[in-house]
């Protein structure tokens, strides 16, 4: 009865278009005269992963799609199929339906490769450094409320004190404290600063970025071992992914003609 209440929240009434069988094909539930076509119950059926293939399945399949064929009926009686609000959904779910399909489609043609995810790896690992810096900052709005601070620095005032009046909300509360981070999780002004710095140092220039001016104080340093490519890999591969796409959509819109 589990799989059965999953399943009934799983299949929602998802659009107010049947679409019609061709006489070649095999009906899979014919309800007032029209009829479900097989390939559309396979393919619902094949979209629900995990789900075991039993009658019992099959049966609640049919009985879901028999509950939609009603309501849908119902729905072109009053017209609802010509609203536009409703034709506009259908047109957006048909679209996302094809944009999946070639997706997919072109990912499987053209897949990330193993040679592409050891390549992002070591840049990856590259960018991360050997070294991790525990970090306090303070973020102000200007250079010359950040020359105060450090003029205040200068004279024995505390990190932690003087941070209260920070910009950076996140950290402010906690006297700036950033945790410990490799200088590829900042922007590229603070993290070449924290290059610059020892441990117990604050940087006695501004630094700017597009946040604003920061303080920054290296608590402490210690050795970094990047993660095991095992253990990052899927991301890597996800990422690459979307950069495949993302070349695609490029390459399409510079053949496009939009107006």
């Amino acid at each position: 009865m589990t799989t059965l209440k999953k399943l009934a929240a799983a299949l929602t009434i998802s659009a107010l278009c049947s679409i019609p069988a061709f006489a070649a094909e095999k009906a899979f539930v014919t309800v007032n005269g029209r009829a479900v076509p097989q390939y559309v119950a396979d393919a619902f059926i094949e979209d629900q992963q995990g789900a075991p293939d039993s009658d019992e399945f099959r049966n609640a399949v049919r009985e879901e799609f028999i509950r939609r064929e009603l309501i849908i009926g119902e729905a072109r009686k009053k017209g609802l199929d010509k609203k536009k609000q409703v034709m506009g959904q259908l047109e957006n779910a048909r679209q996302m339906v094809l944009v999946r399909a070639y997706l997919t489609d072109y990912l499987e043609a053209n897949p990330v490769t193993e040679a592409q995810i050891n390549e992002a790896y070591v840049t990856f690992t590259q960018r991360l450094g050997d070294t991790e810096y525990k970090t306090r900052h303070i973020l102000v709005e200007n250079e010359a409320e950040a020359r105060e601070l450090v003029a205040k620095l200068d004279k024995g005032e505390k990190f932690e004190d003087l941070a209260k009046d920070s910009k950076d909300p996140g950290s402010k509360e906690n006297g700036g404290d950033l945790g410990w981070m490799s200088p590829s999780a900042f922007v590229a002004p603070f993290a070449e600063a924290l290059g610059k710095l020892k441990k117990g140092e604050y940087s006695k220039e501004p630094v700017q970025s597009q946040f604003g001016y920061h303080i920054i104080l290296v608590e402490d340093t210690r050795a970094l071992t990047p993660p095991a490519l095992e253990q990052i890999k899927p991301q890597i591969t996800q990422s690459l992914t979307q950069q495949k796409v993302e070349t695609l959509i490029n390459t399409l819109r510079s053949k496009a003609k939009i107006n």
